[in-house]
C-alpha cells in the first residue's frame, strides 16, 4: 500500500503544490497532476483521467468552479479502486446570502460535495475561505506590488487562511486517522480589516501598502478599463462582497481540530512570506 501514490489535482496551484511539497517530504509517493504539470490532467479532458487514478489509493481533489466534473471522476475513482478522497470546496456554501453567485458556483460545489458523501469512499471536505496568500501570489498581488489595494471591501473584514495550514489539513487527512467523514471549515485565528492587512504587510515588507475602499461600481468600472470583459469584471466584484459585508470574518474551527493547534495568524503569514522572499517585487 505505501507504494501506491497519492494523486494531486490542481498540483500547481496555492494548495496543490503544497500539499505535493508536505507529501514528498514524509517520503510518500505523490502524482502531481495538473494541465501542465509533471502528470498531465484536464478536467475538461476525461481522456486523461484514467491515468491519473490507476494505481492511486487517495486523491486530493481540487475542483473548477461552476463545473459538476467531481460525481464522474469520484465514480471513476472508485472503479480504479481508490479508497479514500480529499475535496477542495468553499466556505459559507451552506449559508444563506453569504454571497451572489451569478457563475452557478455554489451549486457546482454542493454537487461536488454530495458526490463525495455518496462515493461509498473514505472521504474529507475542505472549506477554505480567503486565503492570506490571495495577497502575495493571488488576486491582489499586482496592487500589493504597486503600493494601493483599491477594493469595493468597505471596512469589511475576512478570517484569511494560510494555504499552508490548508495544505497541513489536506496532507492529514489524506495520511491519518480520524479525519474520514469529517467536514473542516478553514479559517484563520481571527478576522483582519484590509486596512490591519496592509498595514501588516507593510511592516513585513518594508514597503508602504494603502487600502483604498471604492464603490463596487467603481471597482467594475476600473476593471473594464484594464481590459476586463464586464460580465467577468462584476463577477470578480461579487466575489469582494463576502469582505464588504463581513460574512466571511466568522473563525472556524477546521485547521485546530484537524491538527491539533492553532491556525497561522496574518502577521506570521506575512513575516514568513518576507523571509521567504515571498512578496510581489
Amino acid at each position: 500500500m505505501s507504494e501506491q501514490p497519492i494523486l494531486v489535482t490542481g498540483a500547481t496551484g496555492k494548495t496543490g503544490r503544497r500539499v505535493v511539497r508536505r507529501l514528498r517530504a514524509q517520503g510518500l509517493p505523490v502524482r502531481a497532476a495538473a494541465r501542465g504539470g509533471e502528470h498531465a490532467f484536464d478536467w475538461a479532458d476525461p481522456g486523461t483521467w484514467d491515468a491519473a487514478l490507476r494505481g492511486v489509493r487517495a486523491a486530493y481533489i481540487v475542483q473548477v468552479d461552476g463545473t459538476k466534473l467531481v460525481r464522474p471522476f469520484v465514480e471513476r475513482a472508485a472503479r480504479h479502486g481508490v479508497r479514500r478522497v480529499v475535496l477542495a470546496s468553499g466556505r459559507g456554501i451552506d449559508l444563506p446570502g453569504y454571497a451572489n453567485d451569478r457563475d452557478g458556483v455554489l451549486e457546482g460545489l454542493l454537487d461536488s460535495e454530495a458526490a463525495v458523501r455518496e462515493s461509498g469512499l473514505e472521504w474529507t471536505i475542505t472549506r477554505p475561505g480567503w486565503f492570506a496568500q490571495n495577497f502575495s501570489e493571488g488576486f491582489f498581488a499586482d496592487a500589493v506590488r504597486a503600493g494601493e489595494l483599491r477594493l469595493p471591501a468597505g471596512d469589511g473584514a475576512a478570517s484569511f487562511v494560510d494555504a499552508e495550514d490548508i495544505a497541513a489539513v489536506v496532507a492529514a487527512a489524506l495520511t491519518g486517522d480520524g479525519h474520514a467523514g469529517q467536514v473542516y471549515e478553514l479559517s484563520g485565528p481571527e478576522a483582519v480589516t484590509l486596512t490591519e492587512a496592509a498595514a501588516t504587510i507593510s511592516e513585513a515588507t518594508g514597503r508602504k501598502l494603502r487600502y483604498v475602499p471604492i464603490s463596487p461600481r467603481e471597482y467594475v468600472a476600473e476593471l473594464v478599463q484594464q481590459g476586463w470583459p464586464a460580465a467577468d469584471a462584476a463577477a470578480f466584484a461579487d466575489v469582494i462582497e463576502p469582505l464588504r459585508n463581513g460574512t466571511d470574518a466568522y473563525v472556524s474551527d477546521g485547521v485546530p481540530r484537524a491538527l491539533g493547534r492553532p491556525a497561522r495568524t496574518f502577521a506570521a503569514f506575512a513575516k514568513a512570506t518576507a523571509a521567504e522572499g515571498g512578496w510581489p517585487a
